[in-house]
């Protein structure tokens, strides 16, 4: 044989080991540090939501499970981080609503969440409760919506900004109800109550962690939760579907884990059922639960089928809202 056709044998007899590199390499995952970005300041819901599953991954897995902020843009300069993230399991994104919104409200932005992203687990939902101050004189959802088409300038509605699930809760219910809403954007939640406590903008749609307490204090009268299922923290509050007659009203602060599109099936296989596991851990749904958490765990398939119908649906809203990119 000459040296040409060993060394051709000599090649050809090693790639069924070659073949099996992959599969070695994802078999012992995870074998160095995991990331999980976050696109957010640190402290926010989103922060410590991915800090809870990222504690309980690290110690799963005995490799360090560091959470970064990457914040910028309404979350897209953490998100595009990701979606250009060697597709390996070692970098993931903890996402939210802004994640499905920000394509039709930021400029420029190149990821889509369609096809470059791929599920690992939904979390679950934090519902908003409209809520209005003491002073306004509506007692229902009903009587609310019957106030803003009787006013004579629009009722003013505060947010923690656009494109939050705060601005959707209050455009949709404009839009399905019919009526027209003054958008009044803060930077953020607290922000946004402070003026709602004082009477200086009407209604919000807020988070019920933070509206508990005021709603019991009697500084804020609570309307409905704008899930499409009642909150079990508030168990008594009507959904806006059932107390304004709005079949289909449904918005929630949503929560989960993505990883770049091709990451390996095995690896993001590992990762889902990992996370499954840990979201019935009691310790850990006590903890979702003092931030409002309605815990809703989502499969993969469930999660991509979810983030693909949310990035639809706000689409249209917001285009026929006149809402421009910026």
């Amino acid at each position: 044989m000459t040296l040409t056709r060993r060394m051709l044998a000599a090649c050809i007899a090693t790639l069924p080991l070659l073949a099996t590199l992959p599969a070695a390499a994802q078999d012992d995952f995870p074998n160095k540090p995991i990331r999980i970005i976050v696109p957010f300041s640190a402290g926010g819901v989103v922060d410590s939501i991915a800090r809870i599953v990222g504690e309980r991954l690290s110690t799963k897995y005995g490799q360090p499970v560091v959470v970064e902020n990457k914040t910028g843009a309404g979350g897209s300069i953490g998100t595009d981080f990701v979606a250009k993230a060697a597709p390996d399991g070692y970098t993931l994104l903890c996402v939210s609503p802004g994640y499905a919104v920000a394509p039709s409200l930021i400029k420029g932005v190149t990821w889509d969440p369609v096809r470059d992203f791929r599920s690992i687990e939904g979390f679950g939902v934090i519902p908003n409760v409209f809520v209005v101050h003491p002073d306004v004189p509506a007692k229902s959802m009903a009587e609310l919506i019957a106030l803003a088409r009787k006013s004579p300038t629009p009722l003013t509605y505060a947010t923690a900004g656009i494109g939050t699930s705060n601005h959707l809760s209050g455009e949709l219910l404009a839009q399905m109800a019919n009526v027209k809403l003054t958008h009044v954007p803060y930077k953020g939640q607290p922000d946004a109550l402070n003026d709602l406590l004082s009477g200086r903008v009407t209604m919000m749609p807020l988070t019920t962690a933070l509206a508990a307490a005021h709603i019991k204090a009697g500084k804020l009268r609570a309307l409905a939760v704008t899930t499409g299922k009642r909150s079990t923290t508030m168990p008594d509050l009507p959904t806006v579907a059932e107390a304004a007659n709005l079949p289909g009203y449904d918005v929630g602060t949503w929560f989960g884990l993505v990883a770049p599109a091709k990451v390996p099936d095995a690896v993001a296989r590992k990762l889902s059922a990992d996370v499954a596991e840990i979201l019935v851990q009691p310790e850990v749904k006590a903890k979702f639960a003092t931030l409002g958490m309605e815990l809703a765990p989502q499969s993969p398939a469930e999660f991509d089928a979810f983030i693909k119908s949310e990035t639809t649906k706000w689409a249209k809203v917001i285009k026929q809202a006149g809402i421009e990119a910026q």
